[in-house]
């Protein structure tokens, strides 16, 4: 039986472990074996594919000019999975013009659209990230643990979650992890000063996946104070593990929470993140009320619902 072939485009390929080449990997996943899926750091004319899905509007804008001017009329999809979608394309002349040359657009979490100039929403589509779901683990009720994971880089805003670990000094029945590669070495840096000052403080440094989502499973709440998401997968894997969140009120963590969730503070507002955690702590109902709130959504993040939307996405485009 024939398939058809198609291209995903990622900056990163699995060297980088990033958010962009976990969810090109994953989609290639979720589409075989129904297609033939390449995966590539870039297109080039030659290439073979029936179409195109490109990560990031910034990083794979050389592809995108180089799919249309080989193919004018083959599909490509640009899938904006973060800082392109709240950054670059306020400023970046590929980045807007990449905007242009696709036939789709995908967001990564369901306020996505409302970060796209008003006349592109049309052919903008929501795709939300999946993972498997997990148990959570048993909790000790000796402390609190609240678990930050993120790579050490300005976007996820790691310091608002450090000065929060400060505030927090005279509470050793709370402590705090934080898994993350040091990607910014004076991050690094601090990161590990801060480790050797409060001993309720641990970085972890990176760690395997399966490792990261046992850490998931077993926090008490997961904290996500990034600046700027496409739509964090960490986010995902802790709603889909029953493990709450206290996330910075941005549209790329409200788009996967729930606009009305609760757990949310506004971003680098380190003393409100250290009440949050404060009441995590002492307050018997708090988890158990964000809890409640997420579980309803653990089904938009399932692998089928995942596979569904991108089988429809690829049949709109290439039965258009």
């Amino acid at each position: 039986m024939h398939r058809e072939s198609l291209v995903i485009v990622t900056p990163a390929l699995a060297q980088a472990n990033n958010g962009n080449w976990q969810t090109a990997q994953r989609w290639a996943r979720l589409l075989r074996p129904a297609y033939r899926v390449c995966l590539a750091a870039q297109w080039q004319a030659g290439d073979e594919g029936s179409l195109l899905i490109a990560l990031h509007a910034r990083r794979s804008a050389a592809s995108l000019e180089a799919w249309r001017a080989a193919h004018p009329a083959r599909p490509a999809v640009l899938v904006l999975t973060g800082t392109d979608l709240y950054r670059d394309i306020a400023s970046d002349a590929s980045a807007q013009r990449s905007l242009e040359l696709a036939d789709a657009l995908v967001v990564l979490n369901e306020l996505g659209p409302l970060g796209l100039p008003e006349a592109l929403r049309a052919k903008t589509r929501v795709v939300l990230q999946s993972c498997a779901e997990r148990a959570p683990l048993a909790h000790t009720r000796r402390h609190l643990r609240a678990l930050m994971v993120g790579h050490l880089r300005d976007e996820k805003d790691p310091r608002t979650f450090w000065r929060a670990a400060r505030r927090l000094a005279q509470r050793p029945d709370i402590r705090l992890d934080h898994i993350g590669t040091a990607l910014d070495p004076a991050l690094g840096a601090e990161a590990a000063a801060l480790a050797a000052a409060r001993p309720q403080f641990r970085w972890l440094g990176g760690l395997a996946h399966a490792a990261t989502r046992r850490h998931i499973q077993a926090a008490h709440v997961l904290v996500h104070a990034s600046r700027m998401e496409g739509g964090a997968h960490v986010v995902i894997e802790a709603i889909r593990s029953g493990t709450p969140v206290l996330a910075s009120r941005i549209d790329g963590n409200l788009g996967l929470l729930g606009q009305a969730y609760e757990g949310v503070f506004d971003p680098g507002d380190d003393a409100a993140l250290a009440t949050l955690i404060a009441r995590a702590r002492d307050d018997a109902d708090m988890l158990p009320r964000l809890t409640a709130q997420l579980a309803p959504r653990a089904a938009l993040f399932a692998p089928e619902a995942e596979r569904a939307a991108l089988h429809r996405l690829i049949a709109e485009l290439t039965t258009a």
